[in-house]
């Protein structure tokens, strides 16, 4: 058996120490935003948001799978596989560092200390290790592919003389190939490896032979899409975009086109047509408010837990400025190592860069712009499409204060001594480590989950549950199909009405014959059972649906409801979710109860606010005339939102059935855009406050409730460790 060198060795000690890091913050369950839709599209293997990302959905299944003997739950199996990949990724940049750093270095132990250093700052900057320690997306498995591919372009260099070499590089075109149908980031280390083929230059790669094994490992690695198609057509419960193709040939022109032509359904997914994304040369912010935002992330990477603004400040600018001209430092060490390597480093920082900020071409920042409207401004921080290039850069970084530190130890004299005594400029490595721990941590963090199982249990058996976007929907899929909770009910994503697929779906997932049935086991006694509806939540046709449009009233339109019915004015303009939500509602309300996950939003647009009875967090559609026909309700004061509240099944599931898990009692919520999650459980213990209030409750119960909205207050602004103070920019 061969020895392990100890380059070998470093490698795998910086990847598993990277892997325990994450391991110790990992997350225990799933997180907010697509870390649900990818947990249970692994789980399931289903088909997640265009462009569907096949293999990342097929590697992580085949990894949940080869974990399940250990017992772990999926989410944990899954958020492993974040971690590993990471991790991984840390290691094998470990070796392309140690490699720069062989050329440079006077000292043998040198490029082993270096590499470790750029591996420690580059798997600890914020967004990778916030990243890395739960599956939100599918980009740890792109940084692996990116590390790999580096490698195995240093590799070729070194070797590009013997026979046989060119075989890594077609290896790292594969891998980028392939990598493209898990997320499109897997190709970025292209260009640099063009650059380092033309330096480098050697003639055997210019010939028939491979440049036909070339294409051969091309098209096989784009033929992993024809997975979306297969899957598609077996109809799993997570199928978004629908890429169902009728003929093989239609779908191959699809895959080897990207999108360009063939299958319609999926090239529409091929080329994520359901977010209608501009060229790039249609800038959605000028291009120097989007280097701004960019730069705003960049200077979280290195020490977020100094200040705890999300904005520029002037208490972390002086690390942001040394990790920047670390990595400055660690690309001129590069260039006099080797000049065709350092073409391939600085290709590739330029790539996960200033290029990428201009093929992402974002709106304005989320934060860095929140004076403008949220039309203008992203939905949330993008700095996860950076993970790569933070990564990158903190090894960089790395390679440059390992050169620094050379170059003192020289100039002290020279010998170990004097190495030892420079090796305080070390200390700086440990800074993204010790500031970003309670940022970049997951390790408590249950509150996505437990706000999906506090809306499900909200809501009666055979519910019809209108959702507004992410966050109050993957977490429930998530429940759902990896938990199996409340699978009986029937979520409602009110944005994908528009699109035609959707519809056609939810009809056909709430016929008799596949309408899952609701298990009276979650909270006993909490809800009458009733029968299993007899028709699905709307009877619209395929061709009804897909004719479907945009309408401006051209008179009055009363809709019937059993009970009561709802006028819209002449002129008003009704787009197509609208009108398949009210369908959904009058074919399902006789049989279905209808809820909201908020009274605002869809229910507000649909007019139908003055009918909604708060059920908990939730709001359901009461088509009666509330004042008159209940007695089990209670009218909040205006300054409380002068809402209907079912008083008694509220407090039910306040005190007996919801949990509230790093919502109520969390030192740190690093995201700012997911503020309003705490904020409802803020709002929901007033409104109940006021609620006792009126129904002559006791001023205990009161108490308790006003003591409640303070705590998830503090957690909704940030937490107590994380909440800016008023002096903060």
């Amino acid at each position: 058996m061969k020895k392990l060198t100890p380059r070998t060795i470093g490698a795998l000690a910086a990847g598993f120490g990277a892997f325990l890091l994450y391991v110790v913050t990992l997350a225990p369950t799933t997180a907010f935003w697509d870390t649900s839709e990818y947990i249970a599209t692994a789980h399931i293997v289903g088909i997640p948001h265009p462009p569907g990302n096949p293999f990342f959905v097929i590697v992580a299944k085949v990894w949940s799978m080869l974990l399940a003997p250990t017992g772990l739950s999926v989410a944990v199996r899954l958020n492993l596989f974040a971690a590993t990949t990471s991790a991984a990724a840390t290691g094998f940049f470990f070796l392309v560092a140690h490699r720069v750093l062989q050329g440079v270095l006077s000292t043998e132990r040198g490029p082993l200390l270096g590499a470790g250093v750029g591996a420690l700052i580059g798997a600890t900057a914020f967004t990778v290790w916030n990243q890395s320690n739960v599956n939100e997306k599918v980009y740890t498995l792109s940084v692996l592919i990116i590390a790999v591919v580096s490698w195995l372009a240093v590799r070729w260099y070194d070797r590009r003389e013997e026979e046989g070499s060119e075989r890594l590089l077609l290896i790292a075109g594969f891998m980028l190939v392939i990598g493209t149908t898990s997320h499109m980031m897997s190709a970025l280390p292209g260009p640099a490896l063009v650059a380092l083929v033309l330096m480098a230059g050697p003639k055997r790669l210019f010939t028939v032979p491979f440049a036909s094994r070339a294409v051969l490992l091309v098209l096989l690695g784009l033929s992993f899409n024809f997975v979306l198609p297969i899957r598609a057509s077996l109809d799993p419960v997570i199928n978004e975009g629908d890429p169902t193709c009728e003929a093989v040939g239609e779908a191959a022109v699809a895959v080897f086109t990207n999108g360009k032509a063939g299958c319609r359904a999926l090239a529409a997914n091929l080329a994520r047509e359901q977010y209608q994304t501009p060229p790039v040369t249609a800038r959605k912010a000028p291009f120097g408010a989007q280097l701004a935002t960019y730069l705003q992330y960049f200077e979280w990477q290195w020490a977020r837990g100094f200040d705890a603004t999300p904005l520029p400040s002037p208490t972390r600018l002086p690390t942001s400025l040394l990790f920047l001209a670390l990595g400055f430092t660690g690309l001129w060490a590069a260039f006099r190592a080797d000049r065709a390597l350092f073409s391939y480093l600085f290709v590739l920082a330029g790539t996960l860069t200033v290029a990428l900020v201009v093929y992402l071409n974002f709106k304005h920042g989320y934060s860095l712009h929140g004076h403008l409207p949220q039309i203008d401004r992203e939905v949330r921080e993008r700095d996860y499409f950076f993970i790569a290039g933070f990564m990158y850069w903190g090894v960089l970084a790395g390679i440059g204060l390992t050169w620094f530190w050379d170059q003192v130890g020289r100039r002290l004299g020279g010998e170990n001594k004097h190495y030892a005594m420079a090796g305080a400029v070390f200390l700086v490595a440990f800074i993204p480590l010790v500031s970003n721990w309670g940022w970049a941590t997951r390790s408590d963090d249950y509150a996505a989950r437990d706000w999906a199982y506090d809306l499900l249990m909200s809501v009666e058996p055979y519910a019809v549950l209108f959702t507004n976007g992410d966050n109050d929907t993957f977490p429930l899929w998530y429940l759902q199909e990896v938990e199996g909770i409340r699978k009986d009910v029937t979520v409602v994503v009110g944005q994908y009405l528009q699109t035609t697929w959707y519809p056609k779906q939810l009809r056909d997932m709430t016929t008799p014959e596949n309408q899952r049935p609701f298990d009276a086991e979650f909270a006993p006694g909490l809800h009458e059972v009733s029968a299993v509806p007899e028709r699905s939540i709307t009877i619209l046709s395929d061709t009804d649906i897909d004719r479907v449009g945009p309408v401006r009233l051209p008179q009055d339109l009363t809709v019937p409801f059993p009970k009561l019915a709802v006028t819209y004015p002449e002129g008003m303009i009704l787009d197509r979710l609208q009108q398949i939500a009210l369908r959904i509602i009058a074919d399902s309300i006789s049989e279905r109860p209808i809820y909201f996950s908020s009274a605002g939003g869809l229910m507000q647009q649909l007019g139908l606010d003055p009918w909604g009875v708060k059920y908990g967090l939730t709001t359901k559609l009461d088509l009666r005339n509330i004042e008159e026909d209940s007695a089990n309700y209670v009218q909040l004061a205006p300054e409380y939102g002068g809402d209907w509240v079912d008083l008694a099944k509220s407090m039910t599931l306040y005190d007996d059935i919801y949990e509230y898990r790093g919502l109520r009692d969390r030192d740190i919520w690093p995201d700012r855009s997911t503020q309003m999650m705490p904020m409802q459980y803020y709002v929901l213990a007033l409104q109940l406050s006021n609620a006792v209030q009126i129904a002559g409750g006791d001023e205990a119960t009161v108490s308790r409730l006003v003591q409640d909205a303070a705590a998830f207050e503090t957690v909704a602004l940030g937490g107590p460790k994380g909440t800016p103070s008023p002096s903060t920019p």
